[in-house]
């Protein structure tokens, strides 16, 4: 029995070593492991050298680099539709006509952005960096980070510009009328800002007054238009070509040197000659629906013998019972503006583009051509308003483009 025992001992002994071994090889061979994995090294960089080759076309340098070509982010925007309204605007322009203008996306800080590339038509880098700076000299572009690309990275911003182009060209499958409330404010507040972005007038930077819409003014209007037009019934898509049409939903007053004769003077003129019995008024118009004085007294006539329920509007929209010609609240305009569109449309039978012409040149002498421009207008926003309707959601990200 003791000789069982003193083997056993043995035995046991002869485990533990074992283990021991076994462990400090298994240690050892982790350190060798991490000292080859982890033991600086020398770096080997690969550095691709550009080098610029300067040639002469017609007595005149022309500089390149072979295999790059110089492509500049002009514009970066949160919103996806608003940045492909604004990149084919862009690509309408007479100055990027002939130039490769592309919408593409990435994340930033776990947020999706959508930047707007350029790559000029001529492949001489002065001629490419002197059209983007002259561009935004004028302030068509906020800005050009320009830089030389590969083929690569080229063909990558040309498939993300594909996958817009074709998703914002679905065919329509729901019509501008059955679009609900909520969509129409969405996507009409889109159109609203990118008109109002892309007015020339915005470019000048000594007219402080006309400055484009933030998306919050935007998507303001846009509710106030959606109600007003229901309110009174009107067509949605030609009162926004009306904001279009007359000054691109901005709130800056125009004509301001137009004048009018009247029989006498009344409340709120401001006489500027007097002959004949008669009287010279100014009659400049304002805001974004730009109604003159003379017109927009009249409107609020209308206003005051109108039986509607008004008080189904909100008390923002609604007129006051004493008309101040010098101080009338934006929102209040676009409750006039409606009002008057309602009683043209009625006073033509119904007759949408005489209505038109005459918000624009009075029912006796109706602009025609003015309702053509509207019914252009109109046109665009129903055909933005519908394709965007098309997609479920932003396109950037997605694998699939699902539509509903």
């Amino acid at each position: 029995m003791a000789s069982f025992l003193t083997v056993k001992t043995k035995v046991n002994s002869n485990l533990s070593r074992w283990w021991k071994l076994a462990a400090a090889a298994a240690l050892l061979g982790c350190l060798i492991w991490a000292g080859l994995r982890f033991w600086p090294r020398p770096l080997s960089i690969r550095m691709t050298t550009l080098v610029p080759v300067v040639s002469f076309s017609d007595g005149r340098p022309v500089i390149a680099v072979p295999g790059r070509t110089v492509v500049a982010e002009v514009a970066k925007y949160n919103d996806e539709l608003f940045a492909c309204l604004m990149a084919g605007y862009l690509r309408g322009t007479s100055a990027f006509r002939d130039s490769e203008v592309m919408m593409t996306y990435r994340q930033e800080n776990h947020r999706m952005v959508y930047s707007i590339q350029i790559r000029p038509v001529a492949t001489d880098l002065a001629s490419g960096l002197f059209l983007l700076y002259s561009a935004k000299a004028r302030g068509l572009i906020a800005d050009a980070k320009w830089q030389f690309v590969n083929a690569s990275t080229l063909g990558g911003f040309r498939r993300q510009n594909g996958i817009f182009e074709m998703s914002y060209n679905f065919p329509v499958r729901r019509h501008f009328d059955h679009l609900t409330r909520a969509e129409l404010i969405r996507y009409a507040s889109r159109f609203i800002r990118f008109k109002s972005a892309s007015d020339p007038r915005t470019w000048r930077g000594n007219v402080a007054s006309l400055s484009p819409l933030v998306s919050a003014q935007a998507l303001q209007l846009s509710a106030d238009i959606v109600t007003v037009a229901e309110f009174y019934s009107l067509p949605l898509d030609f009162f926004l070509g009306i904001g279009a049409m007359e000054n691109n939903y901005m709130n800056a007053d125009g004509d301001l040197g137009h004048t009018t004769w009247k029989r006498r003077a009344a409340t709120g003129d401001i006489v500027l000659k007097r002959a004949g019995g008669r009287v010279l008024v100014r009659n400049s118009s304002q805001g974004v629906w730009q109604i003159t004085r003379e017109t927009l007294r009249h409107t609020h006539d209308l206003y005051l013998a109108d039986s509607r329920d008004y008080g189904r509007l909100p008390a923002a929209l609604r007129p006051p019972k004493d008309l101040d010609l010098d101080h009338v609240d934006p929102r209040v305009l676009t409750t006039y503006a409606g009002l008057l569109f309602r009683e043209l449309l009625d006073r033509c039978g119904g007759d949408v583009d005489t209505a038109l012409g005459a918000y624009n040149g009075g029912l006796g002498n109706p602009n025609m051509a003015y309702a053509q421009g509207v019914r252009a207008a109109a046109k665009h926003a129903r055909s933005v308003m519908e394709h965007a309707a098309v997609l479920s959601g932003p396109v950037a990200g997605r694998r699939f483009l699902t539509v509903r």
